[in-house]
């Protein structure tokens, strides 16, 4: 009888019908096993931005029993949050609040925050820490650097760019690339070792020359390079033939094995001429010291992410349907983006991606955006894709009397469009609480959630927010794959 009573008990406590929690992960101070993570925007007149926790087993921001009346992640004192960083397996999180330039951890085992990222160069367009929680790329597009800190020890250095305005870093933690505002390049980090510092010590004449940057210019520990280099002359001293080239480069997505980056070319959204996917090898491109291998660019490298012929061609794959952002699924890569369409209007579209064969199959219109501007994508239960837009009420749909709405619920199996969700507004965050086939997205600044078994509207009542709800994350995911893109 003991034993049944623990069992209930145990029960009882999680408030999600199980009696063990995931992974031999703690049980946190609030009891619950299946806590989304809601960033608020001007809760109150004297608060700038919080941290709301709530229960997404029952759809309730209280305890099962009516206390205590919420659920908070605490010490949080961020203004305006608008990004989740989210990393369930190492239990946490990493908040930015767009409204004083803070990037905050959180602790979802202890449910509170552990301080601000220190280091940063003004306000961040875009911002990551790699998941060993070791460092930090932030592009400062009003600053013009790229800033690197190690939260570690606590150093950061800038970069110069002018003109950048995001980075992408990849799931290991190893590669970091970032992107300039209206340019065809792509760059990247790398730390030099001992007798590359002192070689690149006496100024940018004495620079490798595919280098941009290289900080503190007297002893410089870490260059900035153009991923290819301006003289198109690989490690070997041969000519590389025609350069791999980009059109509007945005962001960086990489395959399952990390081995590849593929690059979103944004082409005619970003006022460039053709979107398209490009391949890139990251084996060059690790930042860490000593464990780069080569240069970029190298015929070798190129050959190796390109396998059909190894020509610089063979590594773009065209993408007509727009590509601003995109999700890798093991052998599959779902690319988003908006294509002008006959009328004057932008229509957004989803094209598939086959990265076995490289090749893609025919785009599908899914929900209108803003071209050039990150959407929100993320996988949920029953083979399910979520999209999210802004401003979808710009669009073709919407300028033609055609159902619209800001997310988009796709099939992966079958490959099809399964609906528009009514429109509510701008849908900023969407996150999948999978194994309850259901998902939570942030939209025109309340909280709503959806049934992954066919897209119908659930009940929010008890998990609406006062203020404005701009991100969501489901802090008790098995993966950290699930993980809102953006």
């Amino acid at each position: 009888m003991s034993a049944v009573a623990a069992l209930a008990a145990a029960a009882a406590v999680a408030g999600c019908g199980s009696t063990y929690y995931y992974a031999g992960r703690n049980l946190p101070p609030s009891g619950l096993l299946n806590r989304v993570l809601i960033a608020v925007q001007n809760p109150g007149v004297l608060s700038k931005g919080t941290l709301e926790i709530v229960d997404a087993y029952y759809d309730i921001r209280y305890g099962y029993t009516g206390q205590p009346a919420s659920f908070t992640l605490a010490g949080y004192g961020g203004a305006l949050p608008i990004s989740i960083q989210n990393m369930p397996e190492e239990q946490l999180g990493a908040v930015y609040g767009a409204g004083d330039g803070s990037f905050t951890m959180a602790n979802y085992g202890t449910e509170k925050t552990t301080g601000t990222i220190s280091g940063l160069n003004g306000p961040s367009s875009s911002i990551f820490i790699t998941r060993n929680g070791e460092w930090v790329f932030a592009a400062s597009q009003q600053d013009h650097v790229l800033t690197i800190a190690n939260h570690n020890s606590g150093a950061s250095i800038a970069l110069n760019l002018p003109g950048i305005y995001r980075v992408s870093v990849n799931p290991g933690g190893s590669v970091a690339l970032a992107f300039v505002q209206n340019s065809n390049y792509v760059y990247y980090p790398r730390e030099l070792t001992t007798s590359q510092s002192q070689a690149y010590s006496g100024g940018p004449t004495t620079w490798p020359k595919a280098a941009v940057d290289c900080e503190p210019q007297n002893a410089p520990s870490w260059c900035l390079f153009q991923a290819q280099s301006p003289d198109q002359v690989d490690a070997t001293g041969n000519y590389y033939g025609a350069p791999l080239t980009f059109d509007r480069p945005v962001k960086a997505v990489f395959s399952t094995d990390g081995g590849t980056a593929y690059i979103l070319d944004c082409g005619p959204e970003c006022g460039g001429t053709a979107s398209s996917v490009s391949l890139l090898p990251t084996a060059p491109m690790i930042f860490t010291l000593g464990e780069a291998s080569g240069q970029l660019p190298t015929g070798s490298a190129l050959a190796s992410a390109c396998p059909a012929t190894g020509a610089a061609s063979s590594c773009t794959i065209p993408v007509p349907g727009g590509a601003s952002n995109a999700l890798v699924d093991s052998s599959t890569m779902y690319v988003v983006g908006q294509e002008m369409m006959p009328d004057g209007f932008w229509g957004g579209h989803l094209t598939v991606l086959n990265l076995t064969s490289d090749s893609a199959a025919a785009p599908v219109s899914i929900s209108d955006g803003t071209p050039g501007t990150e959407s929100r994508m993320v996988e949920g239960d029953d083979n399910t894709l979520w999209i999210g837009m802004i401003q979808c009420t710009e669009g073709e749909r919407y300028n033609n009397n055609l159902p619209y709405g800001c997310l988009t619920m796709y099939n992966t199996s079958t490959q099809q469009v399964v609906l528009l969700e009514p429109y509510v507004g701008d849908a900023t965050g969407v996150t999948a609480v999978t194994g309850l086939h259901k998902i939570y997205a942030a939209e025109g600044g309340q909280v709503y959630i959806y049934s992954t078994t066919d897209g119908s509207v659930l009940d929010n009542q008890f998990v609406t927010v006062t203020g404005t709800a701009w991100d969501v994350a489901y802090m008790d995911a098995h993966s950290d794959a699930d993980n809102s893109v953006y």
